[in-house]
């Protein structure tokens, strides 16, 4: 079974986001496998343990779980499918800094993150 690993990702070059921001992101808690991908076995296991918490400026904080269902990946901070940010092609994704994950916000809008730090 594999550690759980901490991932932060900032919200990389966007429209109205020309440079980035690095006060908008998050921070996952997430099996990885030894190549950096995610360790859905472990995942499976450890469900509970995969958190997410979305920090943006002049919000709280929302804390929540990376979770699966019929539409593949999400961040969930409630229950119910309304709140989830679904993922992008998560599970093909290598989780190592430089790399980059689509995050789909629940106003519908797609932001594209990038990965500063897995430790």
């Amino acid at each position: 079974m594999s550690r759980l690993y901490t991932v932060r990702m900032l919200l990389a070059r966007n429209p109205g986001f020309p440079e980035g921001s690095t006060s908008r992101g998050y921070e996952l808690h997430l099996p990885l496998t030894p190549d950096g991908h995610l360790d859905v076995e472990t995942w499976r296991q450890r469900r509970a343990e995969c958190t997410v918490r979305r920090f943006w400026p002049d919000e709280p904080d929302r804390h929540g779980q990376l979770v699966h269902g019929r539409h593949g990946w999400a961040f969930s901070y409630e229950p119910g499918e309304a709140d989830d940010e679904p993922l992008f092609k998560l599970e093909g994704h290598v989780f190592r800094p430089g790399e980059y994950v689509t995050v789909r916000e629940t106003d519908g809008d797609s932001l594209v993150f990038r990965i500063v730090s897995v430790r």
